[in-house]
């Protein structure tokens, strides 16, 4: 299994469309890129602690490549606003990529550079391509929110 660490926005429904990926074998929503140990969901909404809300996912590379997740990843969300995905702002909601390898950070910023130069977007890319960080597992309420709480999402 190999793992891949992405930020787009609110990870709850994040985590649900990853779920629904052929290969995608476990995702766990949680907090990464900040400076506190061990936050807690009250202490990331402070936008204080400069953690990510984020989505860690299990994945076996030979049904799904990292390529196909990252072009998930950039689906699901608007990569073009700062800090901000529809009504929720702050840090903790920006667009981000944690590479685990640089394999993946080559992959990210080749995948990143096309969509710009195709203009899938109206606007530039902002989202960030950073080494991945110590991954906070969210609390767990927070994790298959949409699945316990009986919301449907899209599939990929």
């Amino acid at each position: 299994m190999a793992k891949a660490t992405f930020g787009a926005g609110c990870f709850w429904g994040v985590e649900a469309a990853f779920r629904q990926v052929k290969g995608v074998t476990d995702a766990t929503v949680g907090y990464e890129g900040g400076t506190l140990a061990n936050p807690t969901y009250q202490d990331v909404c402070t936008d204080r602690t400069g953690h990510a809300e984020v989505v860690q996912v299990e994945y076996d590379p030979s049904q799904v490549t990292y390529e196909a997740l990252l072009r998930v990843f950039f689906d699901l969300h608007d990569p073009t606003t700062l800090n901000r995905q529809g009504p929720d702002f702050g840090k903790q909601y920006r667009s981000v990529i944690f590479f685990h390898d640089a394999e993946q950070e080559v992959t990210a910023r080749k995948v990143r550079d096309e969509l710009d130069s195709a203009g899938r977007f109206p606007r530039k890319i902002v989202t960030q391509i950073v080494p991945a960080a110590e991954f906070y597992r969210a609390e767990d309420y927070h994790q298959r929110y949409f699945e316990k709480h009986g919301i449907a999402c899209g599939t990929h």
